[in-house]
C-alpha cells in the first residue's frame, strides 16, 4: 500500500508493500487517490487521460482481451510507436496476468520472427502501419499468433476482419467488447509481467524477465535516488519499447503521483518547444540526443522552460556548458535491462563528479574485478560486477535461457561485461563496453545480429560488424565483408538487402570489402584491428550517407 505522502521522499518509496505491486492494485489505488488529476497528455493530438480514465480504460481493454480469447497469462507482443493505446496495452495485460513483450518498432524480417517465436507470443498489438511486416512472416506463424490487435496509426487504418491467415481485430472493437469493472483475474507481484529484449551481444538477443513488482521497483529506484515529486511533469519522447521511457519514466511517474506528457518520438526541432508548452519539469536524454540539441543554433528561449533536471546517459563532455545555456541540471546513472539501475549521479553530488555514473543506490553493491573476479586497486579499470540486495529488485534472468542466466551470475555477482573504475570517493566512471555491441544514437546494436543477417546473403562468405566514430558522438555501424569466390555484390544491393531484414538503425553506414578477416590463432575475429585500420584510413570505406541513401523507418 502507499506510504504517507507527507513523510520524507526516500522513506515514502521504502514504505511500499512489495506484495501490493501489481498493475491492477497500483492503478486502482492511484485512481482512488488522484482521481481527476491528469496523468497522461499525448502531444500529437492533445488527448488527456486522468488517473481514473486510465484505470477504467485498461479495465475495458483487459476484459475485451479475455472476451476475444486472450487468456490470463498469455504472452502478447507490442509493436507500436508511442501512443496512449500502447500504454493501455501494457496496463491491460498486467491486469490479466498477461506478459507484455515490447518490440522495437524498427524490427522486421528474421529478427521480428525471432522475437515473436522466442517469447512464445500468442497475440500482438500492432500499429496499423507495421501490419505488413507481420503479414510478411507467413502463414506458419499465423497459426501461433491467434489474435492481432491493430491500432490506427495516423492515416493508416486497421482492416475490418482478417488479413489472409492472420486473425485481426481493430482496437476500437476490442475496447467495445469489455466493460469498466476490474477483470476477474488475480495477479501476484511475482507473476512474469514483461520480457524485454537486450540488443544481443555475443549471441541472439536475450529476453530479460520482469515480474509485476519489478516493473514498478525500477522507476521507484529512480524516484528515490533522484528526488522526483508528485508535482513533476515527465516529458517522454523516447520510445516506450525501451526500459528507460516505459519503466524509468512512465511507471516512475505513476508511482510518484506525477504526470507524463508523451511525444511520438524525439525531434530536435520540437524538443524545447514541447518541453516549454507542456510545462515539463523532468526529462530524459539517451545516446546522441544531447549532442544533437547542443549543436543547434542558440536561441533567446533556450532557458525559457520549467525543466529542472534531465537524466542523461552518457553524460556529454560539454555537460556544464549545456546546463548553463539551457538553465537546467543533468542527473545521470548506470543500469542494465538485464539487472537493474544500480548507480545515480544526483543534484546533491559535487560538480567535480559530473560525467560519472554516480554512487551505488540503496541496497546495491558494486566491485571492479579482473578476469578472474579478484578486486583491482581503487581507481583501476576492470569489469563492473553487481549485487542487488533489495527484494525483487534485481534481474530475474533470461527467458528460456537458463545457461545464460547462470553464466551471468558467476561467483554470486552479476557480470556486466562493462569496463569501469570506481574512484576513492565511490563514484563509478564508465570506460567502455567489453561486450560485442555498438552504441548508435541511443540504440545498443548487436554486432552478432547484424553479421547473422549479412552472412545469409548468397554472395557473402563472411562478415564482421564493428563501430566507427560518428560525428554526432557515439558510433556508426561499419561492416567488413568477404565475398564468395566468383560472386559480386554492389553496395546499394547490400544495403537494400539489409534494410529488408533488420531494423533501420542496424543497417551499416559503412561497407568495407576485404579478402579475409583478421583472426587470432583460435579463429576469433580481431575487430579491434578492423577498427584501428579503418579509423586510420577511411578511404577504403563506402559511406551510405555520402551516397545519399535514405532508409525508411
Amino acid at each position: 500500500m502507499l506510504g504517507n505522502p507527507l513523510i520524507r521522499h526516500s522513506d515514502r518509496y521504502r514504505s511500499y508493500n512489495i506484495r501490493e505491486l501489481t498493475i491492477g492494485k497500483v492503478l486502482a489505488q492511484k485512481a482512488e487517490r488522484n482521481g481527476d488529476k491528469v496523468f497522461l497528455t499525448y502531444l500529437p493530438d492533445g488527448r488527456r487521460y486522468t488517473y481514473r480514465d486510465l484505470d477504467r480504460a485498461s479495465n475495458r481493454l483487459a476484459n475485451g482481451l479475455l472476451a476475444n480469447g486472450v487468456d490470463a497469462g498469455s504472452h502478447v507482443a507490442i509493436l507500436m510507436e508511442n501512443s496512449p493505446e500502447q500504454l493501455l496495452g501494457f496496463f491491460a495485460l498486467g491486469k490479466i496476468r498477461g506478459v507484455a513483450i515490447p518490440i522495437n518498432a524498427a524490427s522486421r524480417g528474421d529478427l521480428l520472427r525471432y522475437f515473436l517465436v522466442q517469447s512464445d507470443a500468442t497475440a500482438i498489438f500492432i500499429g496499423a502501419r507495421f501490419l505488413e511486416r507481420v503479414l510478411a512472416l507467413g502463414p506458419a506463424l499465423a497459426k501461433t499468433i491467434r489474435l492481432v490487435v491493430v491500432v490506427p496509426d495516423g492515416p493508416t487504418q486497421p482492416p475490418a476482419e482478417q488479413s489472409g491467415d492472420w486473425p485481426c481485430i481493430d482496437f476500437a472493437s476490442l475496447m467495445e467488447a469489455g466493460d469498466e469493472t476490474p477483470p476477474p483475474v488475480e495477479a501476484s507481484f511475482r507473476d512474469l509481467a514483461m520480457i524485454m529484449y537486450t540488443s544481443g551481444t555475443t549471441g541472439p538477443s536475450k529476453g530479460c524477465s520482469f515480474s509485476q513488482a519489478r516493473t514498478f521497483l525500477w522507476g521507484m529506484s529512480h524516484a528515490e535516488a533522484l528526488g522526483y515529486r508528485a508535482s513533476d511533469i515527465f516529458y517522454v519522447c523516447m520510445p516506450l519499447f525501451h526500459v528507460s521511457a516505459l519503466l524509468g519514466s512512465t511507471y516512475n511517474a505513476l508511482t510518484a503521483d506525477a504526470s507524463v506528457v508523451l511525444a511520438r518520438g524525439f525531434s530536435a526541432s520540437r524538443f524545447w518547444d514541447e518541453v516549454r508548452q507542456s510545462g515539463a519539469t523532468v526529462g530524459n536524454m539517451q545516446g546522441s540526443m544531447a549532442n544533437i540539441l547542443w549543436g543547434r543554433p542558440p536561441s533567446p528561449d533556450d532557458g525559457n522552460h520549467k525543466l529542472r533536471m534531465c537524466q542523461v546517459s552518457p553524460c556529454p563532455e560539454f555537460a556544464l556548458d549545456f546546463e548553463e545555456r539551457f538553465k537546467m541540471r543533468f542527473v545521470s546513472g548506470y543500469g542494465l535491462t538485464d539487472y537493474g539501475s544500480t548507480h545515480a549521479f544526483t543534484l546533491s553530488d559535487p560538480i567535480s563528479k559530473i560525467g560519472s555514473a554516480g554512487r551505488t543506490r540503496r541496497g546495491i553493491e558494486a566491485r571492479i574485478v579482473d578476469e578472474d573476479d579478484f578486486d583491482v586497486p581503487t581507481g583501476e579499470v576492470g569489469e563492473l560486477i553487481l549485487r542487488d540486495n533489495n527484494p525483487w529488485g534485481a534481474g530475474e534472468g533470461y527467458y528460456k535461457m537458463p545457461e545464460a542466466t547462470v553464466a551471468s551470475m558467476r561467483n554470486g555477482w552479476f557480470h556486466t561485461g562493462d569496463k569501469a573504475r570506481i574512484d576513492e570517493d565511490g563514484y563509478m566512471w564508465f570506460v567502455g563496453r567489453s561486450k560485442d555491441t555498438i552504441r548508435r544514437r541511443g540504440e545498443n546494436i548487436s554486432a552478432f545480429e547484424v553479421e547473422l543477417v549479412v552472412r545469409k546473403h548468397p554472395a557473402i562468405e563472411d562478415a564482421a560488424a564493428f563501430p566507427i566514430r560518428s560525428e554526432l558522438g557515439e558510433d556508426d555501424v561499419a561492416i567488413a565483408v568477404v565475398l564468395r569466390s566468383g560472386h559480386s555484390l554492389g553496395e546499394l544491393e547490400l544495403i537494400k538487402y539489409c534494410a529488408a531484414e533488420m531494423a533501420y538503425f542496424m543497417v551499416p553506414r559503412y561497407i568495407r570489402w576485404v579478402p579475409d578477416l583478421p583472426r587470432t590463432l583460435s579463429h576469433k575475429v580481431q575487430k579491434f584491428k578492423l577498427r584501428e585500420e579503418t579509423e586510420a584510413d577511411r578511404s577504403a570505406l563506402w559511406d551510405r550517407d555520402a551516397a545519399g541513401v535514405v532508409l525508411a523507418r
